[in-house]
């Protein structure tokens, strides 16, 4: 299952510390650890450590958990290195590589937490909660008896309970919409795909969409799926949008970038302190979009592995990137697997795009505060509302193969600069949205009218249906009901915004992101302006 991710800028903006510490880029398989011998050094301070521990162990005044000192001395060891390198625990591991992986095992819903409820927001495609019947819109009441309403469930504590081995039984009680009592459901867990690729469709008769939300193992394969579907609908011209992407593995973006890059032409290269972490990948198989208008979309969400396929299409101009400077991660990291079945994620090498571009921002070790903060004060200093603020260092200039000149240290900066739109954004919408009061009211909307919206179908959905003001007063009494103060003149400003984000998550209840993106993009500035530049994108590529 997975938690629904609620505000518009959620969309746009990830959390930074909790992901790019779990997502990045990575290379290799997990190895058990090193085979290299200790240096005499190494054996001293190992010594001296174990020495510290056993006195703690032995003569200190309170009992302690020498198992928590060890985890908490390791984190603050990794602290010193670089913001990328990472100790995860075992009791976390499953959970956080299952995002990479692409399927786990468990019950197969995304769910939501309202006013100290879990509601379903949909059952996944094929999954088991689906087979059995559960829809969206119910609410869980209980797990196998255990009441988990009204009690300040986490959305980490039902991952905890509703996931588990493939084949085992949880029993599920779901209290619906027109039934009396509750309906139990005995589930029998079973493995689940998560899939990378949101959502790819025609925007038109040419222009064809992919959102790709992470690079996961089955991202390539979905990725060449949606390629061919959009080619079959008559696509000449394709958005890859990556924005809010933060990364995941280094060969499935060699991949997708292999697939619109003509003939050998690097992709990525590698270097680290030891030769066999330094490597370059090229181009090379015959791809299926190597001609054709390209743009890629990015943000200051856009991470490692989507800097990677954003700036070998950059630097070979084959397309445009479009949008706002991405985040700026340029560190490999290689998987280790500890005895315990916890997991060291460490930094083995910088990675260069082609042109010799680090795009690494940069960081001191000991300060990951204000490395990671760098991208929320990017709102702060303006630059996300115009491109003169952002700050180049002419001693990182790069030429693309055609001469153009492009940057490093500091993420990919767009050819074409999208600024964040504030014209109709208020504080109010952020609050409608931070206190789950637009995902209340939709997901009971789309539920008590699932017959009604299904029977329209998405395209006259689409063209035809107006969010009203009566829907709009609703929303904000359960805006008033989360105790979310109205404020007129706020809502007055985003109300045409509301409107498009209302119909949006009505659209996402009914027909998941096939609904959701197509309504969506139509507020959404970078998508708007990449459309915008096909034309400009033609030309790159031809000069």
């Amino acid at each position: 299952m997975s938690t629904h991710n609620n505000s518009k800028r959620a969309i746009r903006l990830p959390l930074y510390i909790a992901i790019t510490l779990c997502v990045g880029v990575f290379i290799g398989a997990n190895m058990a650890g090193s085979s290299t011998a200790p240096t005499s050094n190494l054996m001293k301070s190992l010594t001296k450590f174990r020495q510290v521990l056993t006195h703690i162990e032995n003569d200190y005044v309170d009992e302690v958990n020498s198992d928590d000192l060890v985890e908490s001395a390791i984190t603050q060891m990794l602290e010193e290195l670089d913001p990328h390198t990472s100790y995860i625990p075992a009791k976390d591991l499953e959970l956080i590589s299952s995002r990479l992986e692409g399927n786990y095992e468990g019950i197969g819903v995304e769910f939501n937490i309202f006013k100290d409820t879990i509601h379903v927001v949909t059952p996944l495609s094929g999954g088991p909660s689906q087979k059995l019947g559960i829809r969206s819109g119910d609410k869980i009441i209980k797990v196998d008896g255990k009441n988990v309403a009204g009690i300040g469930m986490t959305n980490l504590k039902v991952v905890e309970m509703l996931r588990g081995p493939g084949g085992s039984e949880v029993t599920v009680s779901i209290m619906r919409e027109g039934e009396d009592g509750l309906i139990d459901f005995i589930i029998e867990r079973d493995v689940i795909p998560q899939y990378s690729v949101d959502v790819s469709y025609m925007v038109n008769d040419k222009i064809g969409y992919i959102k790709i939300a992470r690079f996961a193992n089955s991202t390539y394969l979905e990725f060449k799926e949606a390629l061919l579907k959009l080619k079959d609908q008559g696509m000449e011209k394709l958005v890859i949008d990556l924005t809010g992407n933060p990364g995941g593995y280094l060969n499935r973006a060699v991949q997708i970038a292999d697939e619109v890059l003509a003939g050998e032409q690097m992709i990525v290269y590698t270097d680290g302190k030891e030769k066999r972490y330094a490597e370059k990948h090229f181009s090379g198989e015959k791809g299926d979009f190597e001609s054709g208008s390209l743009v890629i979309m990015v943000d200051e969400g856009s991470a490692s592995a989507s800097e990677i396929v954003a700036g070998a299409v950059q630097d070979h101009d084959r397309g445009l990137i479009v949008g706002r400077r991405s985040f700026g991660k340029g560190l490999v990291q290689l998987p280790i697997d500890l005895n315990d079945g916890s997991e060291l994620r460490l930094t083995i090498s910088r990675y260069y795009t082609p042109s010799g571009r680090s795009i690494q921002k940069t960081y001191q070790g000991g300060k990951l505060d204000e490395y990671y903060e760098e991208a929320y004060q990017r709102f702060e200093n303006g630059e996300v509302y115009s491109a003169d603020s952002i700050k180049f260092n002419d001693s990182l200039a790069f030429k693309t193969d055609k001469g153009r000149i492009v940057y490093g240290g500091g993420g990919i900066t767009p050819d074409f600069f999208v600024p964040l739109d504030t014209t109709q954004n208020t504080r109010y919408i952020n609050r409608l949205f931070s206190t789950n009061s637009i995902q209340e009211y939709t997901v009971k909307y789309a539920q008590e009218n699932r017959a009604r919206l299904a029977d329209m179908g998405f395209d006259k959905f689409r063209a035809s249906f107006k969010v009203t003001d009566e829907m709009l007063k609703d929303l904000v009494s359960v805006g008033e009901g989360n105790k979310l103060k109205f404020n007129e003149k706020e809502f007055r400003k985003s109300k045409q915004l509301l409107e498009q984000l209302t119909k949006a998550y009505i659209a996402r209840g009914i027909w998941d992101n096939d609904g959701f993106y197509p309504i969506f993009n139509q507020q959404d500035e970078i998508f708007q302006r990449a459309i915008q530049l096909m034309d400009e994108a033609d030309k790159i590529a031809q000069r």
